[in-house]
């Protein structure tokens, strides 16, 4: 093996989370276990994510192989190390099968490393899994286990969206009401963001304030109500102006739940529905005690029906700011029947062109960044997309704060012209509801 010292025993989890990583290991050489092999077949049909990774990972190694053998190392490619599948689950010495169990495939995976550390005793084997319990039990056998940590980001760098910007000079106070926006004219120093939301303030006078980088003036925000809906704090307010300004092509909401992500992100929709073909609400389905949604009883609409209900119900309350009568509940009904409006599962629109759709994607944080990237590749003329959800609260077993693909998108695209982040933290709930506070 030359001068390599480092072998990467990859699992099943790091391969559904982005197919691509068996070339980001730069160099070094990386072992897939026979029984990754088999579970990636399990995989391979469907139409979630996880499905079309395991799909192009198999075919990625297959195109390495050739008509070679897989039972000996051979090139990823260029600047890249070596692959081979580990057969041998039997190490001669410590064997995870038999210190845990002989049932499980985890069990199985380690032993490969295990087996690696005997034959390559100079090199140094690292077991690379999203599962942080396989991790926990291979470093309790002395294997070397990390997370897979392409695609992670620093959470801290998020965490402001928006600036008060306080000592701000009367005139310039005035100047905003009055024209609607300023020179910029080094006015927000080191906190100038492109598309950056700011509070701007003189004692108890203030303006809610926009950075337009397109002509470099700082633009007057008002509270406005955006069909039925009107926003209750500042947040909102921005939250609503990057929902409806046409410059801006990709926005991503992130709070807590109560925020009203999803309801504003929809009334935005709604009020815009002339200058879309359609508006597409959807959600990725995550499956409960990480089983498929066909263990459910019913069928397919019985199946998604729960998973779905907290969109329609945004879709209810915006109806119910309006008599059944007036002419913004109609145009609601009329743009169900005629498919102007889709609330759907993400899944089930997969591998469609996104051109000239408003395009609402909820709990954006239980995506991988590989999935959120797939999406906006979709993007076709005159498509908006706009994602939400906490990076706080995810609801999948292999992602995390810093590695889902919500936090991955506001990290990588901040500045971008084409790109703004609001982050909301006044919930705007019952009072009842905000006593559980108190219980924290």
């Amino acid at each position: 093996m030359g001068k390599k010292d480092k072998i990467f025993v990859l699992d099943t989890s790091v391969l559904l989370h982005d197919h691509d990583a068996i070339t980001n290991f730069e160099d070094n050489y990386v072992g897939i276990p026979i029984t990754v092999l088999e579970e990636l077949d399990k995989f391979k049909l469907g139409n979630d994510t996880k499905n079309f990774s395991a799909r192009e990972v198999i075919r990625f190694i297959d195109r390495l192989s050739g008509s070679g053998s897989l039972q000996e190392w051979i090139s990823i490619g260029k600047g890249l190390g070596k692959l081979r599948v580990i057969m041998e689950t039997d190490p001669k010495n410590i064997n995870a099968e038999q210190v845990y169990s002989s049932t499980k495939n985890d069990h199985k995976i380690i032993n490969a490393a295990l087996f690696l550390m005997e034959q390559e005793p100079k090199k140094t084997v690292v077991l690379v899994t999203k599962d942080i319990n396989l991790r926990i039990k291979s470093k309790a056998l002395g294997v070397i286990a990390q997370d897979y940590e392409t695609g992670k980001v620093t959470i801290h760098d998020q965490e402001t969206s928006s600036y008060a910007i306080e000592g701000v000079d009367s005139e310039v106070i005035r100047e905003i009401f009055t024209k609607g926006h300023v020179e910029e004219q080094g006015l927000l120093g080191n906190k100038k963001v492109v598309n950056g939301y700011y509070i701007l303030k003189n004692g108890k006078s203030s303006s809610l304030a926009f950075y337009n980088e397109l002509v470099h003036r700082i633009e007057r925000i008002e509270k406005e109500f955006v069909y039925g809906i009107k926003p209750k704090n500042a947040e909102q307010a921005f939250a609503l102006h990057a929902l409806m300004n046409p410059e801006v092509k990709l926005v991503a909401l992130q709070g807590v739940a109560g925020t009203g992500k999803t309801l504003l992100a929809l009334a935005a929709a709604l009020e815009q529905h002339k200058h879309f073909n359609q508006t597409i609400l959807a959600r990725p389905i995550v499956p409960l005690s990480n089983k498929d949604i066909g263990f459910l009883p019913g069928d397919a609409n019985d199946k998604i029906g729960p998973y779905m209900e907290p969109l329609w119900d945004n879709l209810k309350f915006i109806k119910s700011q309006f008599g059944e009568n007036e002419k913004k509940h109609k145009a609601i009904l009329e743009m169900q029947e005629s498919g102007k409006i889709i609330i759907t599962p993400l899944a089930f629109i997969r591998g469609r062109s996104l051109s000239n759709i408003m395009f609402i994607v909820d709990e954006a944080q239980n995506l991988t960044p590989h999935e959120v990237k797939t999406i906006i590749t979709r993007a076709g003329e005159n498509t908006k997309i706009v994602f939400t959800g906490d990076v706080h609260q995810i609801d999948t077993p292999y992602l995390d704060e810093n590695s889902n693909g919500l936090a991955y998108l506001i990290d990588r695209l901040k500045g971008q012209k084409l790109f703004t982040h609001v982050k909301l933290e006044k919930g705007e709930r019952s009072e009842l509801a905000n006593l559980a506070n108190d219980l924290l």
